[in-house]
């Protein structure tokens, strides 16, 4: 067991609330991508709801848009522990980012075929 899973209940998820809005926030400061992502949600996610689409083609809509987030937090994250890990350049260091970047490269695909096919 890890010495840093000591809390339960409701003081764990008060905990874990403050950890990720740390989380976001500091993407959101240092990750300028992050900032873009965050941009296209606030104009992708309202239009969604003035299109003429069912529930569903509205429920992917918004999905692929807030995965899209997800995957640069995870990017982020992954940068930030090879980056602490060392700043040397290192061939599997840079596999580990490239990765990550290209796993964004899928994500944005995913919003221009989901939103292009319910569009079309």
């Amino acid at each position: 067991m890890s010495p840093f899973k000591g809390q339960t209940g409701l003081k764990r998820i008060l905990n874990a609330s403050g950890y990720s809005l740390d989380g976001l926030r500091a993407a959101f400061v240092g990750e300028a991508a992050f900032r873009q992502l965050v941009l296209l949600n606030v104009i992708l996610i309202p239009l969604s709801f003035f299109l003429n689409v069912s529930r569903v083609e509205q429920a992917l809509l918004v999905a692929v848009c807030l995965l899209a987030l997800i995957v640069e937090l995870l990017n982020s994250a992954v940068e930030a522990a090879i980056d602490r890990i060392s700043l040397e350049l290192h061939p599997l260091s840079k596999n580990a980012k490239d990765m990550g970047s290209a796993a964004q490269l899928v994500a944005l695909t995913m919003i221009a075929l989901v939103w292009g096919l319910v569009l079309l």
